[in-house]
C-alpha cells in the first residue's frame, strides 16, 4: 500500500472539521477527493502532507508511520502536492521555480557553493536540464525564461505542478487542479494527469469539476460534513443516492 489513513480525526476551536475518515491508496489508479464546500476535502489533503497534526488517527506511506510528521518527512517520503491557493514564487522566473522544488535532491555543498567548486555548476547545469524538461514536460516551454508574475493563471497552475514534480513524488496531491480554468484548460488538465499517471506516479485530486473527476480517476472519496460518505469505482459513486443528494443536489442523475 502506497499510503493509508485510518480514523482521521482534525478539529478547528471545537469544529470537528474531519471525524473517522480513513482511505487507502494503492499505486496506479488516479483517485479523486470530492464532497460539498466545507465538507473537509483541504484538511484531509493538509493531514496527508503533514501540514496538520491529526486529532486523532494514523497515516502511513509504504509501511511507514508517519503520524505526526512535519511536512520535510512526508516530501522525502515521496509525497507531493500543489495547493488550492497558488503558491508560486513571483520574484523567480518559470524556470527557477521548478528548479527551487529539487531541493530535496540537491547534493551540492554549501562550500561547494561558497567557493564556486566544478560540482558545483554541474549540479546546477543538471537542475536547469531537468527543471527545463519539466517545463515541456506539464507544456510551458514558451514560458521558460519568463517572470512567473507575468504567466497567466492557467500556467501558473501547470507551473506549480512541475515545480511539485521536480520532487520526484511517488504520490502526487492536487488540490483543485481545474478551479478557475476555462474549458479547454480544463481538458489540457486532464490529459496531464493522464500523462503524470503514466509515469507511474499515482495522482490524487481534490476537484470540483465532476466531469474532469469522472475522466481521470479510478477510485473516489466522497467526504461530507467531515465524513466519509461514500468511497468506491466512479460510476458506483455517481449513482449513489447519498452522493446525488448530499453533492450533486436532489434529483440530479
Amino acid at each position: 500500500m502506497l499510503l493509508s489513513a485510518e480514523n482521521l480525526c482534525k478539529d478547528f476551536g471545537g469544529v470537528r472539521a474531519l471525524d473517522g475518515v480513513g482511505l487507502e491508496i494503492e499505486a496506479g489508479p488516479v483517485h479523486a477527493v470530492i464532497g460539498p464546500n466545507g465538507a473537509g476535502k483541504t484538511t484531509l489533503l493538509n493531514l496527508l502532507t503533514g501540514i496538520y497534526r491529526p486529532a486523532a488517527g494514523s497515516i502511513r506511506c509504504r509501511g511507514r508511520d508517519l503520524t505526526g510528521r512535519a511536512p520535510h518527512v512526508f516530501a522525502a517520503a515521496g509525497v507531493g502536492r500543489t495547493f488550492q491557493n497558488l503558491q508560486v514564487f513571483h520574484n523567480m522566473s518559470a524556470l527557477e521555480n521548478v528548479m527551487a522544488g529539487r531541493w530535496l535532491h540537491e547534493r551540492c555543498t554549501l562550500a561547494a557553493a561558497l567557493l564556486h567548486l566544478p560540482g558545483r555548476a554541474r549540479a546546477e547545469r543538471a537542475c536547469r536540464a531537468q527543471a527545463a524538461g519539466l517545463l515541456d514536460f506539464v507544456g510551458l516551454e514558451a514560458w521558460r525564461d519568463a517572470a512567473s508574475e507575468a504567466m497567466p493563471y492557467g500556467a501558473l497552475k501547470r507551473l506549480e505542478i512541475a515545480r511539485a514534480l521536480a520532487a520526484q513524488p511517488r504520490l502526487l496531491l492536487l488540490d483543485e487542479p481545474a478551479a478557475g480554468l476555462n474549458p479547454t484548460e480544463t481538458q489540457e488538465m486532464a490529459r496531464l494527469i493522464g500523462r503524470i499517471a503514466s509515469r507511474g506516479i499515482t495522482v490524487v485530486l481534490v476537484e470540483h469539476n465532476m466531469r474532469l473527476v469522472m475522466q481521470v480517476s479510478q477510485r473516489v472519496l466522497v467526504l461530507d460534513y467531515g465524513r466519509t460518505l461514500a468511497y468506491g469505482a466512479p460510476a458506483a459513486v455517481r449513482n449513489d443516492p447519498r452522493v446525488i443528494e448530499a453533492y450533486l443536489g436532489a434529483g440530479a442523475q
